[in-house]
């Protein structure tokens, strides 16, 4: 347990700190942006409300994910930083749509911006965006934390866009540069909020986790010494980091002493190979024709079947 809590500490107090400087600079963006009349620097105060938001989220998901299982949660809290993710994501997806129809709406009525207002705002955001996204890269690895730094990593981004667009409406008095800058924000907060709907959205409905080929765990699996064949096979993601793996696995009919030395090998190649910790794993000696209780994904049915009816004769 304290191996969990320490970098669990950790990441709660990077994220107390960043939302005490992002929860400032919503006020200062928000604050300038009405009286520098610009829309880039009002939609960066919006971009940055949500990433105070989504650094709440987290450092509330991050808290439940240190708590340990339950009887009512038996895996504990750990897709609570995924569903955290996923809300967030969501929110910025809102977000960019309300940005650009406001963008569109200011290029057909213009409004004439105070751009040396706009600029110093903007720098100061830039410093605040890249310190917290710099705090928060270490972490990344966690799909919640990652949501959080993608946040911070646009905003210094489209931060320093609205510094470059005030010093270009400085020399060259164009006031469309203030819309069109904040279309293109809107664009950056869509492009990565959608990566990490799908990211997450795939953990919550179960999905097969991402770089990892159902064929190749069945093959690694396959290959241990004993092993006639594998079936019925599921996994899935319980958090970001923790994979899980479900599985019938036909063997030939021997005593129980032989049978855990090819549990140990078939959890062995899950452990080193694809980082899968937590197995469920049902041998048979029969093929599942007899047995009912295989939900097999269907494009793997014929297959599987193949397998059952051929299972003796193979040997590995």
């Amino acid at each position: 347990m304290h191996m969990v809590a320490t970098p669990n500490r950790k990441m709660q107090r990077v994220l107390q700190f960043s939302m005490g400087l992002t929860l400032a600079y919503v006020v200062a963006t928000f604050v300038f942006g009405i009286r520098a009349h610009s829309l880039a620097l009002i939609s960066e105060a919006g971009h940055n409300v949500s990433d105070l938001l989504a650094i709440i989220l987290s450092f509330v998901a991050v808290y439940f994910q240190a708590r340990p299982a339950t009887e009512e949660k038996t895996f504990g809290y750990q897709r609570a930083g995924v569903l955290a993710a996923f809300v967030n994501a969501i929110m910025l997806v809102v977000l960019s749509v309300w940005i650009a129809i406001a963008a569109i709406h200011r290029l057909d009525v213009p409004v004439a911006v105070q751009p040396k207002l706009m600029m110093y705002v903007a720098a100061a955001g830039v410093l605040m965006n890249g310190t917290v996204a710099t705090l928060l890269w270490r972490f990344s690895g966690d799909v919640n934390i990652r949501s959080v730094f993608l946040h911070m990593l646009g905003d210094t981004l489209s931060t320093a866009a609205v510094i470059a667009g005030g010093a270009a409406i400085l020399f060259t008095g164009m006031t469309w540069i203030d819309p069109a800058l904040s279309i293109i924000i809107a664009a950056m907060i869509l492009w990565s909020s959608i990566g990490i709907v799908r990211e997450t959205l795939n953990i919550l409905l179960e999905g097969t986790p991402r770089n990892l080929q159902l064929a190749a765990v069945r093959n690694a699996m396959e290959s241990v010494e004993g092993v006639v064949n594998v079936h019925d096979l599921h996994i899935w993601s319980l958090g970001s980091h923790s994979r899980a793996l479900a599985s019938h696995v036909t063997i030939p009919e021997m005593p129980m002493s032989e049978c855990s030395s090819i549990l140990e090998a078939i959890n062995c190649a899950l452990r080193e190979r694809f980082h899968i910790h937590h197995t469920t794993i049902q041998f048979e000696t029969r093929g599942c024709e007899t047995t009912h209780g295989c939900s097999a994904p269907p494009q793997l049915e014929a297959v599987g079947a193949h397998d059952h009816h051929h299972g003796h004769s193979h040997s590995h």
